[in-house]
């Protein structure tokens, strides 16, 4: 049979699951997208980049640039970089580390924290509500297929 593809027991329902997926995914980044930037960031032209850096400094407070970059899992260089566009912005805060004078700790403006708050509030709430309910288990198993679909998605793009 020319063009048949001989399939797995449960190929079906795998299937099932990638088209509600397939239909499911754009939707929810076209939701997130369009939570609004709150009026005192918007002329600052944050990127989705920058919205993981501030989540990492809301949710788990100052810290070097090392942390950050292992944090976000890319290069510290890339976190340098973002880090100074975002000081220059006004964003973003650089103090010296009082136990290293040598390293620096990131922060986010206390003149932007509550803006940053509320426009990752929505979302954070979001996560919230829907793991909950699972155990700990369960909300392993769910991150880790999204990591595994993040990669996967990547090697299909290097073919």
């Amino acid at each position: 049979m020319a063009g048949s593809v001989r399939r797995e027991a449960g190929a079906g329902e795998v299937d099932a699951a990638v088209r509600e997926l397939l239909l499911l995914m754009p939707r929810m980044a076209g939701r997130v997208k369009r939570i609004p930037v709150p009026e005192a960031l918007r002329s600052q032209a944050l990127a989705p980049r920058h919205l993981s850096l501030l989540a990492c400094l809301l949710f788990d407070g100052p810290m070097t640039v090392n942390d950050l970059a292992a944090r976000l899992e890319v290069a510290p260089t890339t976190v340098s970089l973002m880090v100074g566009d975002l000081g220059e912005k006004g964003i973003l805060d650089r103090r010296e580390d009082p136990s290293d004078r040598r390293r620096r700790i990131v922060a986010i403006a206390p003149d932007r924290h509550d803006a940053i708050a509320a426009w990752l509030a929505p979302g954070a709430a979001a996560w919230r509500r829907v793991l909950t309910p699972l155990t700990p288990a369960q909300r392993r198993l769910f991150v880790d297929t999204l990591r595994a679909y993040e990669a996967a998605v990547e090697e299909e793009r290097q073919r």
